[in-house]
């Protein structure tokens, strides 16, 4: 018989090694030749284990809206570890899981009235597409299939978010996913909308290309269109103004439902609870997660129109209306956390407080122009993107060295997405930390010249 492989005890004191963790969307090898830890962190700053102090940027990952370490946040996340760990997401439920819901739907536009919750914005996203054609189905027209993204786009790392995405080192790797999915062209352009303060004047002709797809493919076989309102992640690219509105009514032509990705652009990022707001187009379908608890706890969600969820509840009352979920859907201390999350936004007026710093955060980027390597600058809302000009023997390379530089160097912390930089702090950031902020990253830019 074979003898039986050791096995580290559960209780032994195992050392803290680099080596087995595998760092997503990093780098791993020159993550751990020199690596950049975080150790804690308070309001605007992170620390390190050595005791420094390093602005946010970022608000982590674009998602600590309301600052680190909150206290309203907290303690509702211990009171409610205390009394509910977790109660089972299929078929029970518990009251905070109703409550935030409510809360979530009320700051909503038009009748986006219902939230199904998950726990990240890939899964708000696969949720999104699967809600979608399911919709189609119950309503009898089970041949709308297709799903359209965007250039550019990212919608999270599921099968369906990567499918209808558009960043090709997102999709290179894994095969053809979902077949059936087409694009829209990217909404940018350097040459027409080059160092932009807000909504670039041109590209909403570009919302035309839906018509030409969906005839092409036949509306009659098209489920969903899914975008970013602001695609952010491939480095802060504004919609064109009356871009919006037109994939609206494109999409009420053809009876094509509209989904807005709102993981990113969601709670107070622009200025207002949604882009859908700020841009005053009601979409179907509004994915969220990041901001929904300041990044505390996992969390994320769908809120869906009246009507579709109508379009569901038919057949007998004891039968379940749509076979999706997750174990960890409303999590108890997601929920906690999510509500009192909420309340901060509401009591210190962080939307509103976005909404007055736009302005000198767009000057203070613009300040970035003309620096070594800078091509373009983009800013809307908290929000901006830097592009560098790539290094020709290594495309990707300064971004990455200023990054590194801004840890290790300048105690900030920022985005570094190829050779483009991004920023977009927590909305509790002074307009002096906004000075300090783009001061920093100027040092940084030079540095890497």
């Amino acid at each position: 018989m074979a003898q039986a492989q050791q096995r580290t005890p559960v209780t032994a004191n195992v050392p803290n090694d680099l080596e087995p963790y595998w760092i997503p969307f990093t780098a791993n090898r020159a993550f751990k030749a020199r690596p950049p830890l975080l150790a804690g962190a308070k309001d605007m700053h992170y620390i390190t284990a050595d005791g420094r102090k390093l602005i946010d940027g970022s608000a982590g990952l674009w998602c600590t809206n309301a600052g680190h370490n909150r206290d309203p946040i907290v303690k509702a996340i211990q009171a409610q570890a205390a009394e509910l760990d977790y109660a089972p997401a299929f078929q029970f439920s518990h009251p905070k899981a109703f409550e935030l819901a409510s809360r979530v739907a009320a700051l909503a536009p038009g009748d986006l009235d219902h939230v199904f919750f998950c726990n990240s914005g890939s899964e708000a996203v696969d949720t999104a597409l699967k809600i979608a054609l399911a919709y189609h189905n119950v309503r009898g027209n089970g041949g709308r299939v297709r799903l359209i993204g965007r250039e550019r786009g990212y919608h999270g790392v599921g099968f369906g978010g990567v499918a209808v995405g558009g960043i090709v080192s997102n999709r290179k790797q894994f095969g053809t996913l979902l077949v059936g999915v087409d694009h829209l062209p990217t909404t940018y352009n350097r040459e027409q909308q080059a160092f932009t303060i807000g909504e670039p004047e041109w590209g909403a002709h570009l919302a035309d290309e839906l018509d030409r797809i969906v005839t092409l493919h036949d509306a009659s076989t098209v489920a969903a269109v899914i975008v970013e309102p602001v695609a952010a992640s491939t480095g802060v690219l504004p919609p064109p103004k009356g871009y919006l509105e037109r994939l609206r009514a494109i999409c009420d032509k053809h009876g094509i439902l509209l989904i807005f990705d709102e993981v990113i652009t969601g709670y107070g990022r622009l200025g207002y609870a949604f882009a859908a707001e700020r841009y005053g187009v009601k979409p179907d379908m509004i994915t969220f997660a990041k901001g929904i608890t300041s990044g505390s706890v996992p969390m994320g969600g769908v809120l869906v129109r009246k009507g579709i969820y109508d379009a569901f509840m038919q057949g007998p009352e004891h039968a379940i209306e749509l076979f999706h979920g997750y174990t960890y859907s409303a999590h108890p201390l997601a929920c906690a956390a999510g509500l009192a999350t909420l309340d901060v936004y509401r009591d210190e007026g962080l939307f509103e407080r976005a909404r007055k710093l736009e302005k000198p955060w767009g000057e203070a980027a613009m300040g970035l122009k003309g620096m070594p390597n800078v091509l373009d600058v983009r800013t809307v809302g908290l929000t901006v993107g830097i592009d560098l000009a790539s290094r020709p023997d290594a495309v990707g390379r300064r971004g990455y060295d200023a990054m590194v530089a801004g840890f290790f160097e300048h105690d900030l912390t920022f985005r570094a997405i190829g050779d483009t930089l991004a920023m977009s702090p927590p909305l509790i950031v002074s307009e002096a930390q906004i000075g300090e902020m783009f001061d920093k990253l100027a040092k940084c830019i030079k540095q890497v010249a």
